[in-house]
Parts: C-alpha cells; structure tokens; sequence
C-alpha cells in the first residue's frame, strides 16, 4: 500500500480465531496454530497478536522459538517465565517483556497463581535480520507514566526506557479514564496498529471494543478517547 493511500482497516474481536482448552482461551488476531486466514499473515513486522487468558497455575510447558522477537504484556495476574538462558522471573500488569529468539531459545510460562486466572497479550514481531543472539529483557511502566498519556514501552534503539526490539518499531500503551483522549501523529510512509486491550475506546468516532484492532495505513493524525475507560496498545511501524 502506497503512503498516498489513505485508509484504516478496523479487525473486530468477534472474527478472531479460537483455541479453547481446559485451561486456555486464547483469541488470535493473525493466523496461528490451527486457525488460518490467507488475509490474516500479519501486519508490516507484526506476525502474531494473541489475547490469552490462563487458568490458575496452568501454562504453556517448556518450547523452543527461533527468529522471532516476543514481546509479553500482562493485563491481569501474574504469568511466571523461566527459559533456556537461566532467567526467571514473574511478569506483573504495566511491565514489558520482551525475548529475542534468534539462534534458538527455549521458554515456558505459566499462571503465578493458583487462584486467579491471568490475562496477556503475547505479541510476536519478526527481527530485522535472523540469527541474532538469544535475549532476554524486562521493564516496569508505572500506572502514573501510562493514566491519560501514551507511553513508549519497546523501541528499536530502547529510548525512554523502553525494552529494546530488533525491528522498526515504536510501541506505546496508553490507560484511559472516563473522558481521556490521547493524540499521535503517524509520520508520511509509516504504517499503524491500534490494539483495544481492555475497555471501549473511540478512535476518530469509531467505537472500538476490547479485542477490536484498527490497521492504518497513510492516516496521520491519530484521536483515541474513551467515554468509559480503556487500554490500549499503539504500533508505530516501518
């Protein structure tokens, strides 16, 4: 699509695809595992989205990935990681994840509790190039840095504090009171995501639902506000 072409192409939650086990329901917002959909490959770098909710002390065991940056944003509860380089850690709402594959890397993840359920986005971008070295990075946003205000949370060049991603892309996460409006320009030849993780938002007077996403392409001036509250993902993209 050329950059003089203007349009959003809004993907609702309802036409996601479904994998629904004892102790998962995830929604796939491009094709993956059993679910595929020739028009749902990805987006520009951005090759999965998948809204997970794990039962207690469930998860996913020990599996290996290569060439692939993941990137994990809990919502709700608490989701426990330990991979093949040695980190552990429990990934906490407002924190960032990111594990860069690369030459191969094996991970598994699982609910920190045994009483409530947690609820995440698992987003995988691909790298700019292949077989870079297996990392492993995390930071916290504060509610304050994330109320009323986009904030930068993963970045190619780590800027702000962001965690780092190998590939052209700016991601920001934004928490919207009742009344909120946050604001964004997307430069010419720069490609957009927005992503409603929680909520109801309106964006350019379209109201869009947790799950909804909303593809741009040559649409510069961005407006997201929420009448009743909301949080979003933001993909600024190459």
């Amino acid at each position: 699509m050329t950059s003089s072409l203007i349009s959003h192409l809004v993907h609702h939650s309802d036409a996601r695809g479904i994998t629904q086990l004892d102790w998962l329901d995830s929604r796939h917002t491009f094709s993956f595992g059993n679910f595929y959909d020739s028009e749902r490959m990805g987006f520009r770098s951005l090759r999965v989205i998948n809204d997970d909710h794990i039962a207690p002390g469930r998860g996913f065991a020990t599996h290996p990935h290569k060439d692939m940056e993941i990137l994990t944003y809990v919502l709700d509860g608490a989701l426990e990681h330990k991979d093949s380089l040695g980190n552990g850690s429990v990934i906490l709402p407002g924190e960032a994840q990111v594990m860069s594959a690369g030459t191969g890397i094996r991970h598994s993840e699982y609910n920190a509790s045994t009483t409530d359920p947690v609820h995440l986005l698992q987003i995988w971008i691909l790298p700019s190039r292949n077989n870079l070295e297996p990392r492993y990075e995390q930071k916290a946003f504060s509610v304050a840095e994330r109320s009323g205000k986009l904030r930068l949370i993963a970045a190619q060049d780590g800027r702000d504090g962001a965690v780092t991603i190998y590939q052209d892309l700016n991601l920001y996460t934004a928490i919207l009171s009742p009344g909120e409006q946050v604001s964004y320009n997307l430069l010419p030849n720069r490609h957009g995501w927005l992503q409603v993780a929680k909520g109801v938002v309106t964006f350019n007077q379209e109201t869009l639902h947790g799950g909804d996403a909303v593809q741009l392409s040559g649409e510069n001036e961005l407006e997201i506000s929420s009448d009743v509250g909301g949080e979003i993902l933001l993909f600024d993209l190459g």
